[in-house]
């Protein structure tokens, strides 16, 4: 006889249809508890009861109809004639009954019959030890399935195995153990002991296991909701046509993309999401360069054409473009087209603005890129270093004659601001410097002096050792004579120390 008849299969499967959708979501979960109910119906067994049909489709179709689920569990119980003949068999087996009667699961049944002739709970000792072994292949299984999932498949089916690990766990009457649980192992001559602890640690991990389960089904719900909003916003960019309507897609696209980074990371689904996302980001990254770019030069291009006529319109335009091509970031593969077109955009729109100012702004610009430059990679000598800040001095030369009624005169200011700060730590840099050379030329001297005419007297000796390390230690870091004085001050502890 199989769990489940045709009968309630087709009851339960119209009821299903009722409650689906027509979206993917629907569809996966629709398919999960088909699965779910072609399994009962091809298992041999007794007959699938209302709470077991109810359990099959609750977790996904919490509006499934209670009615239906009553019907479907009517219809799957025997008919009447076989239900008279069972209860018949049990009545008029004699011994049959007698024995079924005394391995019903209460002590004060079966202590007397323990006692007297243990061997006729044998059918029940081998029912608890079968529970006993399928809890723990169907917990290792689910646990297995749950925890290193590939598929929604497999946390459908751990779910499974962990509800069918909790009734096996059901079917073992924790009385037993608190009665006898050594007369039942040595009754097997087992070697395994099966405890209360024992018991209650399986139906902890059965829990867990549901509660994992229960968390990784809620978060592929998300992900398959995200990844059909990326799949959508990426088609809306590629159908778009004005800048506008790629922006907009733009923006979805993100969304889609915040909410897979809100999956939780813990989840099959947020393992899955984790790896999709760089797939996903690097799209997404370069559509929304492209975007910038495309609307950058777009800008341009109007502005080139109202500029004569409408000059404040065209300022507008180029300052949008400026603004898309300021958020391109330096790492990207566009980066430097990116600042070819700024470069441009900025004197077309100084030119329209400011055209005095703009000039004496650039060639300040120009002098303290130079500068820049140059003070990549110090340390460096007295001359670099004077070199670097007459650079920084042209720089703010050039600013300085902004005067204050023209209109680039605040941007004038802050570069101004920004430029003495740069010149000033050049200038502590060159002054460091200096000193240090002039230390390291005076440390060297005395260390000449002192070869050359070394004291008889040890104490005297040691004075002016110590008189070297002290110059040396004024020598300060980042500087090019450090390194060298890092050297004469270890020679020079040494010899301090002998």
């Amino acid at each position: 006889m199989y769990r489940l008849n045709k009968t309630a299969l087709k009851i339960l499967r119209a009821e299903v249809q009722k409650c689906s959708g027509n979206d993917q979501v629907s569809k996966i979960e629709q398919e999960i508890v088909s699965k779910r109910l072609e399994k009962l119906s091809q298992e041999k067994g007794s007959p699938a009861e209302l709470d077991e049909l109810r359990d099959s489709v609750i977790d996904i179709y919490p509006q499934f109809s209670e009615k239906v689920l009553k019907q479907a569990a009517k219809a799957n119980q025997p008919s009447g004639i076989f239900r008279k003949i069972k209860w018949a068999t049990i009545l008029l087996g004699g011994s049959a009954g007698i024995l079924w009667l005394i391995n019903l699961p209460y002590p004060m049944i079966r202590w007397p019959v323990a006692k007297t002739a243990p061997i006729l709970l044998l059918p029940s000792y081998i029912n608890m030890d079968h529970h006993y072994r399928e809890a723990i292949k169907n917990l290792e299984q689910a646990d297995q399935l749950i925890n290193q999932a590939t598929s929604a498949v497999d946390i459908e089916q751990g779910t499974l195995k962990a509800k069918a690990a909790q009734k096996n766990l059901d079917n073992l009457p924790v009385w037993f153990l608190g009665y006898y649980p050594q007369a039942y192992c040595n009754f097997f001559g087992c070697t395994w002991k099966f405890t209360v602890d024992e018991f209650e640690t399986a139906r902890q991990r059965v829990a867990r296991i549901e509660a994992i389960a229960f968390q990784d089904k809620n978060a592929l719900k998300p992900l398959v909701q995200a990844e059909q909003l990326v799949t959508i916003a990426r088609q809306q960019y590629e159908k778009a046509i004005t800048i506008k309507d790629k922006e907009n897609a733009i923006a979805s696209w993100q969304a889609a993309i915040d909410q897979l980074e809100q999956i939780p990371d813990a989840t099959f689904a947020g393992e899955s999401a984790q790896t999709k996302l760089k797939a996903y980001q690097r799209d997404f990254d370069n559509a929304r360069i492209g975007t910038f770019i495309a609307a950058a030069q777009e800008f341009d291009l109007e502005a080139e054409k109202i500029q004569a006529t409408q000059p404040k319109a065209a300022s507008e335009l180029w300052e949008q473009a400026l603004k898309r091509l300021n958020q391109i970031p330096t790492e990207n593969p566009r980066y430097l087209e990116a600042q070819r077109l700024l470069a441009g955009y900025q004197v077309k729109l100084k030119t329209v603005v400011d055209p005095r100012s703009d000039t004496y702004i650039e060639a300040a610009k120009q002098f303290a890129l130079a500068a820049a430059k140059a003070s990549q990679n110090p340390p460096h000598s007295v001359a670099k270093w004077e070199q670097i800040a007459k650079l920084w001095r042209k720089s703010i030369d050039q600013l300085e004659n902004i005067r204050v009624e023209e209109p680039g005169y605040v941007a004038a200011q802050k570069l101004l601001a920004e430029y003495q700060t740069n010149l000033g730590i050049i200038e502590t840099r060159r002054t460091a410097e200096s000193e240090a050379q002039a230390s390291l030329a005076a440390a060297n001297e005395q260390i000449q002096s002192l070869i050359a005419s070394p004291p008889s007297e040890p104490q005297q000796f040691k004075g002016r050792i110590q008189g070297i390390i002290n110059r040396l230690k004024t020598i300060q870091a980042g500087t090019t004579a450090y390194p060298e004085a890092q050297k004469l001050l270890a020679s020079a502890q040494k010899k301090l120390q002998n």
